[in-house]
């Protein structure tokens, strides 16, 4: 009886930890659903800063992918999960990252969006904090939802707006390219 127990807490331990990638000092889900979809990780790792882990970020799809750009242009189900890992990622920080990345990740060709920006990052309200947990996801047929700590916290129309969103985590010129290719499968 105590070996059938003890293989039982084994499985179970095997089990849990399988279930979840260990990034810096974050733990991400292997999967997540939004929207009655299942999504996989497709790869994870750490936005560094100045020697800093500001956040581990995660890359959530139907079906693994290495094509950065084919990802951002797909009009499907998909997510970026961020785990802040530092205090130093504040709301004002997280508002010009963001407008730093759509601006590359459109080439400075923003115009188009600049509405729809000002509202995402407007669903950004409360001061980040360690240890929250912010969900950018792409609902086909909804559009890019933000979520904080598993709340909603509103979303943005468009497939063009979703397309410029990804990319600036796996565009051709990203906010980190270590990052970019460690969510693109290389962790």
């Amino acid at each position: 009886m105590k070996k059938l127990s003890l293989l039982f807490i084994l499985l179970a331990i095997v089990g849990t930890t399988q279930a979840q990638v260990k990034v810096g000092d974050a733990t991400l889900p292997n999967t997540v659903t939004f929207s009655g979809e299942d999504l996989s990780i497709n790869g994870a790792g750490l936005r560094v800063k100045f020697f800093f882990d500001i956040y581990a970020g995660g890359l959530y799809l139907k079906k693994k992918s290495a094509s950065g750009n084919t990802i951002a242009a797909a009009d499907e189900t998909m997510a970026i999960k961020l785990h802040i890992l530092s205090g130093m990622m504040s709301r004002s920080k997280m508002a010009g990252a963001l407008r730093d990345g759509f601006e590359k990740s459109t080439k400075g060709n923003t115009a188009p969006l600049d509405d729809r920006i000002n509202t995402f990052i407007g669903f950004i309200k409360d001061e980040i904090e360690e240890g929250q947990i912010y969900d950018i996801v792409y609902e086909k047929g909804k559009g890019s939802v933000i979520y904080k700590d598993g709340v909603e916290k509103g979303h943005v129309e468009g497939l063009d707006f979703k397309e410029a969103l990804f990319k600036i985590w796996i565009g051709d010129n990203p906010a980190d390219k270590g990052l970019k290719n460690e969510m693109l499968g290389a962790f």
